[in-house]
């Protein structure tokens, strides 16, 4: 395999373009998303997104308002389960809030 290069299109991107395909940064797409809901409902929901793959609930108001951290294996994984999140029933809102790639 062709050397990898860094140019602006791959740094804006967050991947490496080589010589013959792009290629993924190695890592873990990690984010925090801020989840605004129902608040009757709100155990209910907290229960079907720490159910997801990869979800874990790390703050909760009673007012409505989760806090979802999530790791998936890349940036279009992630914006399935932000879109898997907000369409979950009672959601009001789900919003990016943090996102890193964590290196291995």
């Amino acid at each position: 395999m062709a050397h990898a290069t860094l140019n602006r299109r791959a740094l804006i991107t967050g991947r490496v373009l080589g010589a013959d395909r792009i290629i993924a940064p190695p890592g873990t797409e990690i984010a925090s998303i801020i989840v605004q809901a129902r608040p009757e409902r709100l155990a209910e929901l907290e229960a079907e997104i720490a159910a997801l793959p990869g979800c874990e609930i790390r703050g909760r108001d009673p007012r409505g308002k989760l806090v979802v951290v999530t790791e998936a294996p890349d940036a279009g994984s992630l914006g399935t389960m932000l879109n898997t999140i907000q369409s979950l029933q009672h959601v009001y809102s789900a919003a990016l809030v943090f996102h890193a790639i964590e290196t291995t």
